[in-house]
């Protein structure tokens, strides 16, 4: 009589990382077309003026139609100026754009700046005593305390 047992899936020779296993087909197509989006959001951006870009960002491309993302009608208006040179950027880099579209979005296109980490500076009378209480903290050596 022949073994009617089912096989036990097999594991994988190594364990899969994290960021492969999501790039996996078919589950990764929305995941890697955002990483192209953000990558060539990031080669267009040297194109915009420094206070632009703090405010617009790359939304989407597809069949020729480049879409920008803005957070204020005022950046809006900044932006279309720029519309026939971000075209010929987005050419330059191997894309066929042949339309540009702004869209206004009511929250911030990018996240806001970490605040600044405020350094503490101490009095030489606290620095000795925290070096002070690392000190107790570490085990004493084998013998170090035996000089009789």
């Amino acid at each position: 009589m022949s073994d009617s047992r089912p096989n036990p899936p097999r594991r994988p020779s190594a364990p899969v990382a994290a960021l492969d296993a999501l790039l996996a087909e078919p589950a990764g197509d929305p995941i890697r077309r955002a990483l192209w989006l953000d990558g060539l959001d990031r080669r267009l951006r040297p194109f915009l003026p420094p206070p632009l870009a703090a405010h617009a960002r790359l939304a989407n491309y597809e069949r020729g139609r480049l879409v920008f993302v803005v957070d204020a009608p005022v950046w809006r208006a900044k932006l279309r100026l720029l519309a026939p040179e971000l075209l010929d950027a987005a050419r330059s880099l191997g894309l066929d754009a042949v339309e540009f579209v702004i869209r206004t979005s009511l929250a911030p296109v990018a996240p806001p700046p970490a605040a600044p980490r405020n350094t503490v500076t101490m009095s030489p009378a606290a620095r000795e005593a925290l070096q002070a209480a690392l000190a107790s903290l570490r085990p004493e050596k084998p013998g170090a305390g035996d000089a009789e």
